[in-house]
This record gives C-alpha cells, sequence and structure tokens, in this order.
C-alpha cells in the first residue's frame, strides 16, 4: 500500500525532486494474518485524518515474504518535517494501530538520499513490480564518498554483465545519510525471477571482474537481502 494524500498506490515515485530524504524502517508482526492486519490498521489510521502538512510526500507499506515483516518506505521534504510530525501526529496513528495489532515490534529507522537509478529491462518504468527485493549494506564506519564509490561499482558491473535476467525492473540506490549504509530499492517482475536470478548462487550477477569488485568491496561488514510484496 502507498499513500500520497488522498491519492492509494502500490509504488512510490521515487524520482520526486521534492524528497529531500527517504526514511526506511521495518515492523515485526508475527503471522501473515497479523501482517493483513496491520497494512489495514496502517491505511485507516491514515484516511481517516487530514493529511498534515508537514507529513511525507508518500508512505508505502510492503508485506515481507517471511510472513512476519513490514517495510515502510516514507518521503519527506526534510528530516525537519519528520520530526515535526514525529512531535504533534506519530503517536495518534501508533497507538490506533496498536490498538488494533497489539504487540507489534518496531525495529529500526534509518535516513536515506536516493543517490542513482538504473532500470534494468526495456519498459521498465511502465511494468508493475510483483516483488521488491531490498538489498541492505551496511559498512564499518562513516564514510559518504565510499558509499557513492560502492554503488557506482554496481551500476559498472550492472553495464558489463552479459547475462542479467530479464525479471528486473529497476534499482534504486539509496545512501543512508549518516554514511555507513546503502539501501537498494529493486523492483522486480515476481519473487520467482529474483530466486531464478540468484541461481542457488546467493547473488545477481555473472562471475566478472566487476562484480568480483562489488562483492569484495573492502569495508563491507553485512548486507541482507529480503523479498516485499508491495
Amino acid at each position: 500500500m502507498s499513500v500520497r494524500s488522498t491519492q492509494v498506490d502500490s509504488r512510490p515515485t521515487m524520482d520526486r525532486p521534492d524528497a529531500g530524504v527517504v526514511l526506511v524502517s521495518t515492523w515485526r508482526v508475527g503471522t501473515p494474518e497479523r501482517q493483513r492486519a496491520a497494512v489495514e490498521a496502517v491505511a485507516e489510521a491514515w484516511r481517516s485524518r487530514p493529511w498534515p502538512d508537514f507529513g511525507p510526500l508518500s508512505y508505502s507499506v510492503l508485506t515481507g515474504e517471511d510472513g512476519d515483516t513490514l517495510l515502510h518506505y516514507s518521503q519527506w521534504r526534510s528530516m525537519e518535517d519528520y520530526r515535526e510530525f514525529f512531535a504533534a501526529e506519530r503517536d495518534g496513528r501508533n497507538a490506533e494501530i496498536d490498538a488494533a495489532v497489539p504487540g507489534i515490534e518496531r525495529v529500526g529507522l534509518h535516513a536515506y538520499e536516493l543517490y542513482r537509478s538504473t532500470v534494468l529491462a526495456p519498459g521498465g518504468p511502465e511494468r508493475e513490480p510483483g516483488c521488491v527485493v531490498i538489498v541492505d549494506v551496511e559498512f564499518d564506519g562513516p564514510d559518504p564518498a565510499r558509499q557513492r564509490d560502492w554503488v557506482d561499482a554496481v551500476f559498472e558491473a550492472l553495464a558489463t554483465d552479459p547475462g542479467l535476467h530479464p525479471g528486473g525492473i529497476a534499482g534504486h540506490f539509496h545512501v543512508s545519510t549518516d554514511g555507513t549504509r546503502v539501501l537498494n530499492y529493486a523492483e522486480w517482475e515476481s519473487a520467482e525471477a529474483h530466486i531464478e536470478a540468484l541461481g542457488g548462487t546467493g547473488g545477481v550477477g555473472a562471475p566478472t571482474p566487476q562484480w568480483r569488485k562489488v562483492h569484495g568491496y573492502p569495508g563491507v561488514t553485512g548486507g541482507r537481502v529480503t523479498r516485499y510484496t508491495p
């Protein structure tokens, strides 16, 4: 679910020029039934109130393939807008959601800026994704130049890969504002296409020197790949 003021869609507009910061967080809710109930509770909490002037430009909720998690992806003009919303509006909405689905565990919140996007196949921007793959990469300390260099290395690997899977639609690479993380919001035709692209190797991409540079990049301390349904 994605809410943009009174408009409802399943896909945020990644390249909107007024989005100065992107906030990404995860909730753990326990079961597929509670996932669905939480999404409905989020939708009701937002639709039943006027859209705040200082609120998010868009707010999207994705359901995890694991039957437990929800990913929250929101675009804001600035962190100042988020802080104002947090102080004045957030608690009321969360109280309503928690009343509908008690026991939600809210896990982490990270602020990002969109750095680069790429279309991976013809017709990419027009193709509706059936799956969103979140690739979360962590570094051993803050270094904005290193974040961007790693993303640039991925783009070089993509450009020289002789056999990209046709199920990939687009990749949207975000760098955290604290300099320690990169998040790729990767849109895929389906979860099956992504699984097929992995081919049992644990990673997307041919065994090229460019991909070996990405996978062996110094300073990367961890990472996760998680599939979601928009």
